[in-house]
């Protein structure tokens, strides 16, 4: 079949797909291009979101709505290329999260999975399951499909995080379950650094059987992630495409943390320019340390830390660091491994 443009209209063709619409019916070879396409199309468009900008925002919603009256109080980045969408990209959902001191988000499980990354503040506390944690800028927070979880701040100052959700590939499926707790906390069975003892020395409890795709640790905290880079650029190994760059694994199988997101930390050193590079996993980045400028389909974006941006599947992209820089990501690239989509150009494939 081809899949160049369809064939031409003929009023016969026409009275004929008029015809076969009152049954439910459309021909293939209408629509083969557009449904099948060459190369990778999407609505989704290249955006920054700047923190400061955010975090305003975020505090004046704060006098506006409770924790507990909105469940979570968060701004959603909507993809200008999709608004009302509820979408950062296709499959993605991402979110700028508040608590305020004194403030619980109240507990609750669904279906999707979810990735915390903290932007700001320090001392709040997430449990998942029976276990809290602290959480401090930069660390990497999961919570599992189905797990309960809430979210707490007994510090003294508010705490954002960047919420990273796979919304819209559950809502694809249409297999969303949500469930609220009759208690705003659950009770906390475990010490905190309870599954970092257990999952994340190296070692596994003797008898350890995984019952859940997601990983066991969930908190991977910003100083461990922050040595390891360090420790790694003294060998000035440096890939053209990405720095130094890093992807959190699942202790159990060495797999993605979570079933459906992957998630990544890469280091630019100062005035580091990439090459060209593009693949099909829409990608959220969110800046932890520097500034710099990313190129997006030939569009720059400047940015600083806590700073947000997103690039779109198959666009090429190109990272310029004018000072030391860490850089979190996440992207749908494990679920597209899963499935056998997933595709990267290095900017030196040879063309078909």
């Amino acid at each position: 079949m081809s899949i160049s443009g369809p064939p031409a209209d003929t009023p016969e063709r026409q009275a004929y797909y008029d015809k076969i619409s009152k049954r439910n019916l459309n021909p293939l070879w209408s629509v083969m291009g557009a449904i099948i396409t060459r190369e990778p199309r999407s609505a989704c468009v290249p955006h920054l979101w700047h923190f400061a900008e955010m975090k305003e925002l975020l505090l004046e919603a704060g006098s506006l709505i409770t924790a507990k009256e909105a469940e979570r109080r968060v701004l959603m980045l909507e993809n200008p290329g999709m608004p009302g969408q509820n979408r950062i990209t296709t499959s993605l959902y991402a979110g700028l999260q508040l608590v305020l001191p004194g403030e619980v988000a109240p507990a609750h499980r669904h279906s999707q999975s979810a990735v915390r990354f903290v932007l700001d503040g320090a001392g709040a506390h997430t449990s998942v399951d029976g276990e809290r944690t602290i959480m401090q800028v930069g660390d990497f927070v999961i919570t599992p499909p189905r797990a309960w979880h809430d979210h707490g701040n007994h510090s003294d100052e508010p705490m954002i995080w960047l919420d990273g959700l796979d919304i819209p590939t559950v809502s694809f499926y249409d297999a969303s379950f949500a469930e609220s707790s009759p208690e705003d906390e659950r009770p906390v069975t475990r010490p905190v650094g309870h599954s970092m003892a257990q999952f994340g020395a190296n070692m596994l409890p003797v008898d350890y059987e995984a019952t859940q795709p997601s990983s066991p640790i969930f908190n991977y905290p910003y100083d461990r992630t922050r040595e390891a880079l360090e420790t790694m650029r003294r060998q000035q190994d440096w890939d053209p495409c990405h720095g130094l760059k890093m992807r959190f694994v699942n202790p159990v199988d060495g797999g993605s943390p979570m079933p459906t997101m992957s998630a990544f930390m890469q280091l630019l050193p100062k005035d580091f320019a990439t090459s060209a590079y593009r693949s099909t996993d829409a990608t959220i980045f969110a800046v932890v340390e520097g500034r710099g400028t990313t190129t997006i389909d030939g569009q720059p974006f400047a940015w600083g830390p806590k700073d947000v941006f997103v690039v779109p599947s198959w666009k090429w992209v190109t990272h310029h660091a004018d000072e030391d820089a860490v850089i979190f990501s996440y992207s749908d690239r494990i679920a597209q491994q899963k499935l056998g989509l997933w595709r990267e150009d290095r900017g030196n494939r040879v063309k078909d």
